[in-house]
């Protein structure tokens, strides 16, 4: 798995010794973890995002997970074949294993990275990394 210094818009990244939190990998799906295992063997980022990492943290038990990865939707789906590509505007992958689904996400970045607020709201306007077509080689 690549460094996390090299990740595009992570100035600092720590990563959290297993005493200094309460989650356990016996408390995040099996499913979840084939999902972050299967990424990193090829090579790809693969962080556990959202509401599961919330409930895990306040000692909840999650109702589902979601994967967010450097991986584009393309080739998510070529490393599960249990996966379906969803989404027209920001496409997302729904990785099923019998009835659990792991949603799997492309990062996501500000256009010309940069933090931009619409509507005079507190709202940032992201965009799918992938679909902006901002990747390496493309």
């Amino acid at each position: 798995m690549p460094d996390l210094k090299d990740l595009p818009g992570v100035e600092q990244a720590r990563v959290i010794a297993r005493d200094e939190h309460p989650i356990s990998r016996q408390d995040i799906s099996p499913n979840a973890l084939k999902v972050l295992y299967r990424l990193a063997s090829a090579g790809y980022y693969g962080f556990l995002v959202g509401g599961g990492v919330r409930d895990l943290l306040l000692d909840n038990k999650p109702k589902d997970f979601d994967v967010a990865t450097d991986a584009t939707p393309e080739e998510i789906k070529q490393l599960f074949r249990n996966a379906r590509i969803i989404g027209r505007r920001f496409r997302i992958v729904h990785v099923r294993y019998g009835r659990e689904i792991i949603e799997v996400t492309t990062f996501r970045a500000a256009p010309d990275k940069q933090l931009e607020v619409s509507d005079n709201s507190s709202r940032i306007q992201l965009q799918n990394i992938d679909s902006a077509q901002t990747r390496e080689g493309m």
